[in-house]
């Protein structure tokens, strides 16, 4: 007879595109594991968003130790808890050798590190999306028997919780009858440029969908504040939330928005998965097949995004919009 799984961790700890992927792993794990205590280590910009959720019992943020006492301490705090099963969703150099430092003893590890008890094997997951990645990492583990892993068969994160658990809220002060609203996501990692539409381009778009009765709200990090300026300019009304949202807060705004048009970007995932219907905008600089947001999601491709018309942009944003 196995023994019972009571003590579960949970490992994700990247960027926020996937950490929002993840979100349809975690669901799985906590259906898998009704009653167990979960705990999941990632890093301190999610811990706000991962509390809100349905998934976890307690949430631990030093996922990512900047120095050896950091690192000593948290390899301590696990070797301590004695987790029954550790579902590793980052599966990469780091979280290998978290797993290989937690021998002679290790839990039992779902992941790639070697000589784990619930590896993933075969070679295909290098050229799966994340979600069947995912998927088949927990049927391999035990815990999804029918887990759909052929291509776009896995279901998009599930973001609905988000409503039942924050406060009401409107990014744009409005009548009694306020207006429906768009968000921006026009910014992305500085040090990928190649991966944005231009701001120019987004101003247009907005002029446009402002023109249609369309609240624009633009959102982003405080460094992304000088392009919500120069859409304000072509546009003149439009709500400025750069660098005023955290992530839990960017998933109220996406439940209740008409349209969210975003660059390859985690904002645009968290829009996705919050049920926004979304234009997510990719040049060669990232695969969607590997990569790209699930749900309500239209994928522009262009190799450079320079070139990218805005007339492209505005048919499916008006495709989009309810009629």
């Amino acid at each position: 007879m196995s023994k019972e799984i009571k003590k579960v961790l949970v490992i994700k700890l990247g960027a926020l595109g996937d950490f929002v992927l993840a979100l349809a792993a975690m669901k799985k794990i906590r259906e898998a594991h009704p009653r167990a205590k979960i705990t999941l280590l990632t890093t301190p910009p999610f811990e706000a968003l991962a509390k809100l959720s349905p998934y976890f019992n307690s949430v631990e943020t030093d996922g990512r130790p900047s120095d050896f006492g950091d690192l000593t301490a948290m390899l301590s705090r696990l070797r301590q808890a004695r987790y029954d099963r550790v579902y590793d969703l980052q599966t990469n150099s780091r979280t290998n050798w978290y797993f290989q430092a937690l021998r002679p003893f290790p839990p039992q590890w779902s992941g790639i590190a070697a000589g784990c008890a619930l590896p993933q094997r075969g070679k295909a997951r290098y050229h799966m999306h994340t979600l069947e990645r995912q998927a088949d990492q927990l049927k391999q583990a035990g815990i999804w028997p029918d887990a759909p892993t052929a291509p776009g068969a896995a279901p998009a994160p599930d973001l609905s919780w988000i409503l039942r658990r924050t406060k009401e809220t409107r990014p744009v002060a409005s009548a009694a009858a306020p207006r429906p609203y768009v968000l921006l996501v026009p910014g992305g990692s500085a040090h990928r440029p190649e991966k944005r539409w231009p701001t120019e381009s987004y101003a247009q778009l907005a002029a446009l969908l402002k023109a249609r009765g369309l609240d624009i709200v633009i959102i982003g990090g405080p460094q992304e504040s000088a392009m919500a300026r120069q859409i304000q300019k072509t546009v003149g009304q439009a709500r400025d939330l750069t660098g005023r949202t955290d992530f839990a807060q960017l998933a109220v705004l996406g439940a209740k928005a008409v349209l969210a048009v975003g660059n390859d970007t985690g904002p645009t995932h968290l829009l996705a998965a919050a049920g926004a219907p979304t234009i997510a905008l990719f040049s060669d600089a990232s695969d969607p097949e590997l990569c790209g947001p699930r749900g309500h999601v239209t994928v522009i491709r262009s190799p450079d995004l320079k070139a990218l018309p805005v007339s492209t942009v505005a048919s499916a944003a008006i495709a989009l919009l309810p009629r």
